[in-house]
Formats: structure tokens, sequence, C-alpha cells
């Protein structure tokens, strides 16, 4: 095996025990691995599928449900086995040893797969190990079905001795206490489990277990890697590689160029670091060069086809007798088409089925004090114009890691009254870049101080200053009752080279065990319906929102600019995240600087602007931390206010639908997004804004394609007279609109 392949960096080892690797779980690991499976002998008691392709589709999967329930069949193929949801379908060869051997997106007929390669890799006790696998595939520029019966197994790999099928399972559980667009928890599907043993005594007892899970409606399988140490010596798991993909490569050259990857997502849930998309947080998934393709164009062999996901670090954990190991998930989505608006569709439709929380969307504000009146007052105001939630700020002196009993009954004491307003209260609380001590913060294996975190400074999680914060908050939350927690400066990935931290051994467990740290409570907060503001990439262990993507010292920009600005910030965050995924930002209070011309107070003096920013964030279905002491001075603010938020509430559904992107904000003419939903009454929801200082009288061509409607469409302005539109052959319409200067107007489409 080369080393490049299994995992791409070369690391030593460090001694550990982590304990929450083995607490709890392992009697049903242990059951996990020893029960239900059927050899590979039996596929032949599966359901019969063939490897035809599908029939062309009559629906698009992206605008109508797609009815194809996921299954688990043997094949036609000699001792194979596949699952497929219609969409894709993924198939393994059982015999000499499990293997992919094919991998097909059925929506276009294109094969994902040119070769075949281990299932995983593991490194235990410092050997490296491959996971089922077939060797002696002639070329890997593409897969001969015929050369498979030629092909031996790797007899050092682990050996295929079992497979067994069931139902999706919720990662954690999931208290709704919010609307989130019905969508189910587990998201439904499929679950295939391979057993994979050795043959060498020296890890006898030693079960690898491959985990897959595949959805229906949606062309995305989930996959990932346990581990069961049923001897009586403790194992340590160095390092793993949980996915190993000989893909097609996207495109080629003779020379070197910039390569763009397979046409694929792949994510994994061991996320950090990243803020506001899952590009720069997204550390596990490496698309490099395949040593064995000697025949692809490229010249010197570097074309990226070769899809290795592994943590850049470790784990190097330590797997107790009777315990078990359960890596991330990593998550494939099969992309249809490289259009830009439609690869965003299918990615916001991923974040929605494998973390339907993302869809909790309340209107909240930002309070600058946690003075008692203040907040009171707050939750008022809120309470009266339809706010749902009160976030304490940063900047206030509310500090959840304050275990003071009459701080607890204060704030216990404001969130009964908040909650007899219909109001949730939370607070702000801040982990990262900020400095606790030399004995608690992040040791950077480069220098060997604490200088040079990721923030600056940082304390580790794996200190005892880390481990008594998350004890404290989780005491705080279940005291108080509180039901919001923004909570910034997450973990952002930081390596720590401590030897006497107590959370963990040393640099190479470090940041596995600080992942898990922060990840576990942000799932006990999901498990009792604590809503999760985190401006970092946790959705898939359980946050809700993080920052659409705009730069702080902007809100100190005249208010005018801030205007156009922040629609340009909500059009370009919104091609990965949907609405609810991101929170814009309103200086109702000076930030950043910028003075009386860059603030919203007092708010009667510039009502204007305000009206143009509530309609702008709630007309893109995108909430904002409304940050100041109040949310409005006069009867006639709070009228705009609460005109507002009633607008956003008469068309929750489609506003916090998905937006196609129709024309951005460049303060040179009428800028349009487009809320589309196909299984609505109003099917489309488009919002026209104009920044010029004259009236535009102009006809509007909008895309109505993902809205479902085929032929004609029922179109009203504001709450005017509807009119009907026929669509061309491109599905468009074509809307004249008259928008005053500095205003807007929105159209509903049936």
């Amino acid at each position: 095996m080369d080393r490049r392949e299994f995992l791409g960096v070369s690391m030593g080892g460090f001694a550990a025990t982590v304990a929450n690797q083995q607490a709890g779980g392992s009697a049903n690991m242990k059951s996990e691995a020893d029960t239900g499976f059927l050899s590979p002998e039996q596929a032949a008691l599966l359901p019969e599928t063939t490897n035809e392709r599908i029939k062309p589709f009559r629906t698009d999967w992206l605008v109508q449900p797609f009815e194809h329930p996921t299954g688990v069949y043997r094949t036609p193929g000699k001792s194979e086995i596949a699952m497929t949801n219609g969409l894709i379908r993924r198939r393994w060869r059982l015999r000499p040893n499990a293997a992919t051997v094919g991998f097909d997106n059925l929506m276009t007929g294109a094969s994902i797969l040119r070769g075949v390669k281990p299932e995983a890799y593991v490194e235990l006790n410092w050997q490296q190990l491959a996971v089922g696998g077939l060797k002696g595939q002639p070329d890997y520029a593409y897969l001969a079905p015929e050369w498979l019966d030629q092909m031996k197994a790797d007899p050092r790999a682990l050996r295929c001795t079992g497979f067994k099928t069931g139902k999706t399972v919720a990662r954690f559980p999931w208290k709704r206490t919010r609307f989130s667009g019905n969508q189910p928890w587990p998201p439904p599907g499929a679950a295939l489990v391979f057993r994979y043993e050795s043959a060498d005594q020296s890890l006898a007892g030693i079960t690898a277990l491959v985990h897959y899970e595949m959805y229906d409606g949606i062309p995305l399988l989930a996959k990932w890697l346990a581990i069961h140490n049923g001897s009586s010596s403790r194992v340590r798991l160095n390092r793993f590689t949980n996915e190993v993909l000989a893909a097609v490569e996207y495109g080629s050259a003779v020379g070197s160029g910039q390569w763009h990857d397979p046409n694929l997502h792949v994510e994994s849930d061991y996320e950090f670091g990243g803020g506001i998309n899952s590009g720069t947080c997204n550390h596990t998934v490496h698309w490099v060069p395949d040593p064995d393709y000697a025949t692809q164009v490229n010249y010197k062999l570097e074309t990226p086809c070769l899809l290795l996901v592994h943590p850049p670090l470790g784990p190097d954990v330590d797997i107790l007798p009777g315990g078990s190991f359960e890596s991330y998930r990593t998550y494939e989505l099969v992309y249809d088409s490289t259009d830009r608006e439609r690869k965003g569709l299918a990615l916001r439709r991923m974040y929605r089925t494998i973390a339907p929380w993302v869809a909790e969307n309340p209107i909240f504000m930002h309070v600058t004090s946690d003075k008692p009146a203040e907040v009171k007052n707050a939750i008022d105001q809120a309470a009266e114009v339809g706010f749902e939630m009160v976030i304490i700020s940063f900047g206030s002196d509310f500090d959840p890691e304050n275990q003071d009993s009459k701080f607890i009954q204060e704030m216990k004491s404001l969130a009964g009254y908040g909650k007899q307003k219909g109001v949730v209260l939370g607070g702000y609380s801040l982990l990262a870049s900020r400095n606790i001590s030399p004995e608690d913060d992040v040791i950077n294996p480069k220098t060997g101080t604490t200088q040079g975190a990721i923030f600056g400074h940082s304390p580790c999680l794996g200190s005892r200053w880390g481990i008594a914060y998350f004890r404290k908050l989780r005491s705080f939350f279940e005291k108080t009752g509180m039901g919001v927690l923004e909570h910034d400066g997450s973990y952002p990935g930081d390596l720590c080279a401590s030897t006497h931290h107590p959370g963990h051994r040393g640099l190479e467990d470090s940041q596995w065990t600080q992942w898990k740290e922060i990840t576990d409570f942000y799932q006990w907060c999901r498990a009792r319906g604590i809503y999760l503001n985190v401006p970092d990439w946790y959705f898939l262990n359980g946050s809700n929102k993080t920052a659409m993507g705009y730069r702080e010292t902007d809100w100190s920009l005249p208010r005018a600019q801030q205007v156009i600005i922040g629609r340009q910030n909500i059009f370009d965050g919104t091609w990965m995240k949907t609405p609810s995924m991101g929170w814009m930002f309103v200086p109702l209070v000076q930030y950043h600087g910028g003075g009386a011309a860059a603030t919203i107070e007092p708010l009667r003096e510039h009502l204007a602007t305000y009206a143009q920013i509530l309609a702008q964030n709630l007309g893109s279905g995108a909430q904002a931390a409304y940050r100041g002491y109040r949310l409005y001075d006069t009867d006639q603010t709070k009228v705009v206010v609460k005109k507002w938020v009633d607008f956003y509430k008469a068309h929750r559904a489609i506003l916090e639908s998905d937006i196609i992107h129709v024309r951005r904000a460049d303060g040179q003419g009428l800028d349009t997004i487009l809320h589309v939903n196909s299984q609505l009454r109003i099917k489309g929801l488009a919002m026209v804004y104009n920044p010029l200082d004259v009236r535009v009288v102009r006809t509007l061509t909008l895309p109505l394609y993902y809205t479902g409607i085929t032929r004609t469409a029922a179109i009203r302005e504001r709450e005017g007279e509807r009119h009907e539109y026929r669509l061309n052959g491109k599905a468009e319409v074509e809307v004249k609109v008259s928008i005053p200067a500095a205003g807007l107007t929105w159209l509903t489409i049936e």
C-alpha cells in the first residue's frame, strides 16, 4: 500500500487513553458487530434488481418529489449487491473480498467510478491495513466488468465476513421547538453495514464496520467507519481513511494546469474554522493523484481524481477492551449538472435533509444590556411587533459561565418572563480568541508556546478550563431554562501540544478530542431544543445558523451603502445556504465605528432606511441581528417594524424557501431574487428593489422552472389584482413593474 494513498501525510505516535471514546454504547457496538449479519454467500436472500439504466426521468427531483424508496438488492453479477434510490446506485462485489465495483449517476447515465480500491484504511497499533478491496485491475482509466473475475484480495487486508441491511438511524436526538419545514428525522432511506475482520492473530477480536446510508429522493449517501475492540487488550487507532474512491476525472490536461475536482460534493461533519461555507472548513476531503492511474493524459500523472477522506491529524485514540470508536460521517452528493444554480439547489436540499434544524428561522433581536429592566423592555417590544427571540448581546455583562446563584435566578426569571410573552431568551458566549492562562491555552506545536493560535490565543477544550467551561454552560441552561446560545469563537481546529491537559494525551489526539468536546455539546443543545447561532460551519452537528457572509466593518459605512451591500451579501450567501442558514446584521446602535452616519438610532429619524433594511432581510427570508436597546421608539416606528414582520409571517413558507438568483444588487438598476417552492400554493415570490433616486419602469424576466409551473402563472403585485401570464419555452414570464425611487415591490406567483 502506497503511503500517499493511505493518508498523504506522515505522523508519529503518542500515548493516550481517551475516556469519552469508550464511555457508553460499547455494549450496543458489540451487539452491532456480532449480530444480524448475513454471510457474503447469503446475498442471494436479497430481492433482485438489474444493472440496467433506468428510463429517462419524467420528473425533476429538484422540482417534484422523486418517489423511489431506497433499497439494497442482489444483482445478476457474481456475488454482488447494490444500494440504489433511483437517482444513484453503489454496487459491491463480496468475494473474494468486499469492494465497491460500481457507482453510477442514474440521472445522467454516467459512471462515477473508474477503479476498485479498498473500502477504507486503518492504522491499528502502527500497522497500516486496508479494509476490503480487490487488487489486479490492469488499467485505472476505466473498469471493465470482465476484469473483476480476475481480481484478487489483498492477503493483508481486513476480510469481509458479513453484511446487514436496515433503516436509517438518527445521529442524535432533535427536539423540535419551532417550525422547521416538517422535515423527517432521521431522513428516510436505507442502511447497509459491512463487517471486516483480520486473519492476523495479533488483531484477533478487532472488528471494523463500514457503514453506508442512502436517502430517499436525493442523490446522496453517507459513509462512516466504526471499530470494535473485542480483544482483551487496548488498541490504538492511530489514523484512518474512511472513504477511498477512484473517481472519473473531471477533465484532462497534458501539462500542469488549474484542476477541477470531479463533479461531486463531498463533505464530512468533521468541520471547524470555516465560518460561512463548507469549502473552507472541510478538512477531511482530499482529491489527490492516483498512483495506480498510469494511462492518464497528464504527463506527470497529477490528475486529482482519487478521493481520500481522512482527518488532518490523528485521531490517535485508544480503544479499550469491549470499547468502540466511531468516525465522523462523510456525505457524497452526486450532481446531475454543472449549472451553478442547480448545484446550489441540490446542496441546499442536502442540508435540509441531513440537518433539518437549519430550517428553524426565528426572528431575533440582540439587546445590548443584561440589566433586567432593559431586557424586559426588549422582550416587551419583541412581543409587540412579532419578534420571536431576544439574545443578550456581546458587550453586555451577560456571562453564562457565572455560577453565582443570584445571577442564575435573575436569568431564570427573565427567561420565564420571555416565555410568558412568547419570546425565547438567551445570550452570547465567547469561546476561542481569548487568553485564559498559560496552563489552559493551546500550545502551538511549532513554537511550544501559547502564541500563534488560529485566533491569536485560544483555550484548549481539553484543558481543565475547557472541560469546566462546557460543564458550566450545561448547568446554566439547565438551571435558567434559556432557549438560545450565540456561541462565538467556536472551536476553530487548533492543535495543542500540551501533555498535561486532562482531555487529551498530546498533539496527535488533540484535534479529535477537542472536536468531540464541542460537537457533543452542540448535540446536547439540539436534543434540548436550544437554538444555536454559531459563526462557523457546525450545521451537521446541531447548530442552526451562521453568518450570511459579510465584513463586520461594513456596518460602520454610511447607511445607504449598508443597504446595497446587505443585498449583495444575501445574494452571494444563498448560493450554498438556505435563507434560514445565514444571519445578517443591523447596527441599530454604533458598531465598529462610523458614528451617526452608520447607525439607525434614533430610529424615528432614519425610518426610511430602517424600513428598507427590514424589507430586504425579511423579504429574503434571512433573519438579522437587530442590535440595540429597542426595536422602536415611536408608534410610527412600531407600525413600520410590525408591517414587515407581518408581511414575513404571512408569506413565511415561501420566503424561507430556496432563492433563485435573478440579478445581483449593483446600485445601477433593479435587483431581484425569486423564492421558489413547487409544493406550496404560492409557488414563487419575487422581491424587486430599486436603488436609484428615480422611478424605474421595466419589464422583468422571471425564470419559473423551479416553481413547477409549466404553462400559465397567476401573478399578483403586492396585494393587487391577479393577472395570468403564459410561460415561454424556457419556463419564463415577462412582467412589467414600476418602482418608485429607493423603493421596492414584490410579486406572488401561483
